[in-house]
């Protein structure tokens, strides 16, 4: 059983930057791999990033490439994504979600393969 919870949310101006929190808990929380997903209205939640169990391998989506950092550590059971060069688009809900795989494994980039679940924190970005 992993808990999960998002902190960091909020507004900023176009170009601006954010940084979210995912803090897990459980006992077995390192043994999995944790993806960030977000979700707009009208339109289907989608992957944003995701990193390993042990935070060796990143993985992202195109739109965030090269803006976006995800990085976690286990020590203090954290997972951050910074969010840079923001754009009105990244405005969502953004989720932080468990998925148990081992290291060598790629995450999955479909939200129901997680089967763990924050309750999300709203990003909006004016322009």
């Amino acid at each position: 059983q992993v808990q999960l919870q998002e902190s960091g949310g909020g507004l900023v101006q176009a170009g601006g930057s954010l940084r979210l929190s995912c803090t897990t808990s459980g006992r077995t929380s390192s043994n999995y791999g944790i993806g960030w997903f977000r979700q707009a209205p009208g339109k289907e939640r989608e992957f944003v990033a995701g990193i390993s169990r042990s935070g060796g391998r990143t993985f992202y989506a195109e739109s965030v490439r090269g803006r976006f950092t995800i990085s976690r550590a286990n020590a203090e059971n954290l997972v951050n994504l910074q969010m840079n060069s923001l754009k009105p688009e990244d405005t969502a809900v953004y989720y932080c979600a468990a998925v148990r795989r081992v290291e060598s494994e790629v995450l999955p980039e479909t939200w129901s393969e997680y089967g763990y679940w924050g309750q999300g924190t709203q990003v909006t970005v004016s322009s």
